[in-house]
């Protein structure tokens, strides 16, 4: 039998990681947008250039999915923390796993038109 051990210096550290690394994803994203909407024409047309290219639907699908990423490593850990009850904790992780799954397909519908 293996002893997980649950404090120490190496508990956390990967969600701690995939947290700041999916916020510098989303930062990057967010200012190289403000760019590309300060140069960008204005109106529909310059919306239908911009997600027109292949490399801003990547870009965009690829934030999207840290963001999911952040959002699942921050509720889970809300609910491990205020939620006692093992079942009302693990009905809360199902919903949010359903729920951030559920908005993943969506954003393939949205981002990439399928």
């Amino acid at each position: 039998m293996v002893n997980r051990q649950v404090v120490g210096a190496h508990y956390g550290l990967k969600d701690w990681i995939v947290q700041r690394a999916t916020a510098v994803i989303m930062l990057v994203y967010t200012a190289a947008l403000i760019l590309f909407l300060l140069a960008m024409p204005s109106g529909y047309e310059g919306w239908k250039l911009l997600f027109g290219q292949t490399w801003v639907k990547v870009l965009t699908q690829t934030t999207l999915i840290a963001l999911f990423l952040h959002a699942w490593v921050g509720i889970r850990d809300l609910w491990m923390d205020y939620i006692k009850p093992v079942g009302v904790r693990l009905t809360m992780h199902t919903l949010t796993a359903v729920w951030l799954v559920s908005c993943f397909i969506y954003s393939l519908k949205v981002v990439w038109g399928l």
